[in-house]
């Protein structure tokens, strides 16, 4: 079992199935943060549900553990292919494409990107709520968390910037789990490669949405000025 996951195959296999978990949270974090563009109670409330409930309490940190799991998996694969390997060795997921794309050569980088802004974003958000309320502090109201932050146009543009990195990251990475589960063929991987991108464009734009808007909002004086969030 050891040596399986070790192998070229084994590698892919863990790497394409944590990556499926990316995929699935992300569509529920961002069905989560698009109903901040509806109302102030229509966000605090989902915020509340998501901490009650007891299946979103298993679901989440099922997915977080997936991604954690990608990230960390993807850096060991990384370092093992420069570490005295041949070039030939080395990792590289299956693309059956007569060009290589540009995210499909450049996956770790946008990882790497991708996980850096993570850390600001548990910053902004979850060290203020989750993490504020399993220390005993006073934990911030969601809505107006959001406000603040997106109330700085330059917090705004690094978002987009890492939403831009996700979007390249999972345009490649989705069909490419597929393919390396076997689930692809020469007719189902038009197919797959299309779903990927409509995907990863639903997910760039759909987060997008949010930080423009509030910024947008701010501006036309909708929202109370805040300081800088950076």
């Amino acid at each position: 079992m050891v040596n399986f996951l070790c192998s070229s195959i084994g590698k892919k296999l863990i790497m394409s199935l944590s990556g499926l978990f990316l995929v699935v949270f992300l569509l529920l974090h961002l069905a989560l943060n698009l109903t901040a563009l509806l109302s102030e109670s229509a966000y605090n409330a989902v915020c509340v549900f998501m901490n009650e409930n007891i299946l979103i309490q298993i679901m989440v940190p099922v997915l977080a553990g997936g991604f954690i799991v990608h990230i960390l998996f993807s850096m060991f694969v990384e370092f093992k292919n420069w570490t005295g390997r041949p070039r030939d060795m080395r990792y590289a997921v299956a693309n059956k494409s007569k060009a290589t794309s540009w995210a499909s050569k450049n996956m770790f980088v946008l990882g790497v990107i991708v996980i850096l802004f993570l850390f600001l974003h548990l910053f902004h958000f979850w060290s203020k709520m989750q993490l504020a309320s399993w220390l005993g502090a006073e934990e911030a109201n969601p809505y107006q968390l959001v406000v603040k932050t997106f109330s700085c146009p330059c917090v705004c543009v690094l978002y987009i910037v890492w939403f831009a990195a996700i979007y390249y990251h999972v345009s490649h990475g989705f069909w490419s789990a597929f393919q390396t589960l076997g689930l692809s063929n020469s007719k189902w991987l038009p197919r797959l490669q299309f779903l990927a991108k409509l995907y990863a464009i639903v997910v760039f734009w759909g987060f997008t949405l949010v930080p423009v808007c509030f910024y947008l909002r701010n501006c036309c004086g909708c929202c109370g000025a805040s300081s800088c969030g950076l």
